[in-house]
């Protein structure tokens, strides 16, 4: 074994396949694996992601939209009130309303069946170049630390409300992914209150305050008319 080959494996991502036709699903753990750069894993149904979830640390789900025990929208919206992992949702349904409620539950995108295993594998990286946690937010001097309650910019340590701590670790964590109102709230509250959602609007604020007291000369949250708002890098 080359020093080389031992750092390809290393880096391998993990993807977790959601999906209950076992074709697909063996076509779609064959064909990541077959890159070298990717591990997958398969479950066949909804109700088992929570479980799994709670041991194991994927880079990006594919979730079928169509599965047993519980369905895929329900597991995207049970999975973000956890972890901001990327979701590509997978679907035979081909209404828009279909499309739409998977990405306001909080899906980063979707591909429709039949679809080819080039596609989704160009769909898989582009999501995780995309979203790559906190890589483009170290870049720009920003430090999160979850476990620590901690949040540094430029060294400088940022006192921040759980609230805001919480927007920021989910805007940062997916730099350039916009974030509706509705997404945001749900990051804010995991109880799901009622709240107005320009309470977001008003926390947003607060937070590009104690921003710029460290760095004045940049924008670090972007608004997106009639969209939400995103990390900007």
């Amino acid at each position: 074994m080359t020093p080389s080959h031992v750092s390809a494996v290393e880096v391998r991502q993990s993807i977790l396949i959601v999906e209950d036709e076992p074709k697909i699903a063996a076509l779609l753990h064959d064909y990541l694996e077959a890159q070298g750069a990717y591990h997958a894993d398969v479950l066949a149904r909804g109700d088992q992601v929570e479980e799994w979830l709670a041991t194991h640390t994927p880079d990006l789900i594919l979730l079928d939209v169509m599965l047993p025990g519980l369905d895929g929208l329900e597991v995207c919206k049970r999975v973000r009130r956890v972890s901001q992992v990327p979701i590509i949702m997978i679907t035979a349904r081909v209404e828009e309303i279909d499309r739409l409620l998977g990405l306001e539950l909080g899906a980063d995108d979707y591909i429709c069946k039949p679809f080819s295993p080039r596609e989704v594998v160009a769909r898989v990286r582009a999501v995780l170049r995309r979203g790559a946690p906190g890589h483009s937010a170290r870049a720009l001097g920003l430090e999160i630390d979850p476990g620590r309650f901690s949040a540094t910019l430029n060294g400088a340590a940022l006192t921040l409300t759980p609230v805001e701590f919480a927007l920021l670790h989910a805007l940062s964590a997916q730099a350039g992914r916009i974030f509706s109102r509705q997404q945001l709230m749900d990051v804010m509250y995991s109880d799901y209150r009622v709240v107005m959602d320009r309470a977001v609007d008003t926390h947003i604020k607060n937070l590009r305050k104690k921003l710029a007291q460290v760095v004045a000369d940049r924008e670090f949250i972007e608004s997106v008319y009639g969209l939400g708002y995103r990390f900007c890098v």
